[in-house]
């Protein structure tokens, strides 16, 4: 009997690093299963698709670039949550049908449960970039309740994004250029406030641009959370310590979006008890 599996696509795969978190897992628990990545273009998704379904053996796969949209067209059904953010990161197979789901969003949240477990007289976020991996992390904040002020380099493309992901609430859509340079603005007491600076953008990420932001921009006591994940410890999280805040990186949420899915395609919670021997695994 073939083993079951699941796995990654996406468009370049190599720097994935779902199989090391998936395989580190099943070998925990001793599972025979199988994770593994799959190199398939945009032209190869309806095929490649098409092919797991008649697998008996596949358990689904997680999705990464650039095919987090493309894919929904293709799939039976939506998690109500995914169909809200309008991306798909996991495909699970379920009886006859293929079923979208987004984890990104409880990935992202996660780090965060035990703050978001108090009450706050306000809660703000500043999140920086308006890409692919923003719409779950404006709609997971949206959700819980946070103000958010959607930073961009395309102010009109933040506010279409707010309109569509957050329509309730007094949001704002501005230049990301807002934040490079500094500021003296007096902020107000934070007191039984809970505020974050995210960035959602590939902007640190090794090869990519610096990301210009000036930390007199932040209240006293935000919570810095870069989802870059290479580096791990990004410039933009160095300036935050330096400047006396609290800092969560990317593998929280690659973690955090990889349990979740984990779950659906092998029906058991993953060992959560060895993250700090993963960690070490994925920083390597």
């Amino acid at each position: 009997m073939t083993r079951p599996y699941a796995e990654v696509i996406g468009d370049p795969i190599v720097q994935s690093k779902s199989p090391a978190i998936h395989g580190f897992w099943i070998a925990h628990l001793g599972l025979d299963a199988d994770y593994r990545a799959a190199h398939v273009t945009t032209a190869q998704l309806a095929d490649y698709l098409d092919s797991r379904r008649s697998d008996p053996a596949w358990r689904g796969c997680n999705v990464t670039m650039p095919h987090k949209q493309a894919v929904i067209a293709l799939l039976d059904r939506l998690d109500p949550l995914a169909a809200r953010i309008g991306a798909v990161n996991t495909i699970v197979r379920e009886g006859e049908q293929l079923v979208g789901y987004n984890t990104d969003a409880g990935g992202f949240l996660e780090p965060l449960r035990e703050e978001l477990g108090q009450h706050h007289l306000f809660r703000m976020a500043r999140v920086l970039g308006t890409g692919g991996a923003a719409r779950a992390i404006i709609a997971a904040l949206a959700e819980e309740g946070f103000t958010l002020v959607l930073a961009g380099r395309d102010p009109a493309k933040a506010r279409t994004l707010l309109d569509e992901l957050a329509p309730r609430g007094e949001h704002h859509a501005i230049d990301l250029a807002h934040f490079a340079d500094p500021t003296d603005f007096p902020f107000d007491d934070r007191k039984g406030c809970f505020d974050l600076v995210v960035n959602a953008s590939p902007l640190g990420m090794r090869g990519q641009s610096p990301l210009a932001f000036d930390w007199s921009h932040a209240p006293p006591g935000a919570i810095a959370y870069d989802i870059v994940t290479d580096p791990v410890d990004t410039d933009f999280l160095k300036m935050a310590r330096a400047a006396g805040h609290r800092t969560l990186d990317g593998l929280n949420m690659l973690i955090g979006q990889a349990a979740l899915a984990f779950e659906r395609f092998f029906g058991q919670a993953p060992p959560r008890e060895h993250d700090a021997e993963l960690r070490e695994i994925l920083t390597r």
